[in-house]
């Protein structure tokens, strides 16, 4: 194995975890909770059940860039140089709304949000698993953000992921 293909392994290795486990944690919150509590929302704000439901379909989106099965990831220029990823989150308090095709429906299941969620976790454990260095070299340009390696993509779901728990988590007063 050569050191392209080792960095690779073990990049992959430390996304899937990092990402598994911030999806278990709003998970086992989630199920910590009644259903009742999970659907209830200040004017304004989602209930802890509209934001599992938000971040699965987030995640899900973020999986199929990086697995392929989504159009968007491209050849980033020979020249191209990563930014460390604290650079980047640095902007990701910039991005305000979400896009619509993200913003969950008015009322969201308990049940359905952790069965989203769920479902979700395995599809970006596939595209962890489909990955290979040739394409972890692709990437896409975020008006916002800038342009991100497909490696990235993986950072940026992980990181969506617990910023949403620490919002579900404010939202059921746990903190």
């Amino acid at each position: 194995m050569d050191a392209l293909q080792s960095a690779h392994l073990g990049r992959m290795r430390r996304l899937r975890e990092s990402f598994a486990e911030a999806n278990e944690r709003l998970v086992a919150r989630l199920r910590g909770v009644s259903d009742e509590a999970a659907g209830v929302a200040a004017p304004g704000e989602w209930s802890a059940a509209q934001i599992g439901w938000h971040v699965a379909a987030a995640t899900t989106k973020f999986a199929g860039l990086i697995s392929g099965d989504t159009a968007g990831a491209q050849p980033l220029p020979e020249d191209f140089r990563e930014r460390e990823w604290a650079e980047v989150v640095a902007v990701v308090p910039a991005l305000g709304r979400s896009p619509e095709a993200l913003v969950p429906p008015p009322i969201v299941r308990r049940n359905d949000a952790i069965s989203a969620l769920e479902a979700s976790g395995l599809r970006m454990a596939r595209a962890f698993d489909s990955l290979t260095a040739e394409r972890g070299r692709m990437g896409i340009t975020h008006a916002v953000l800038g342009a991100l390696t497909v490696y990235q993509i993986g950072e940026w779901a992980t990181a969506h992921v617990i910023r949403h728990n620490r919002q579900a988590k404010r939202v059921l007063g746990q903190g």
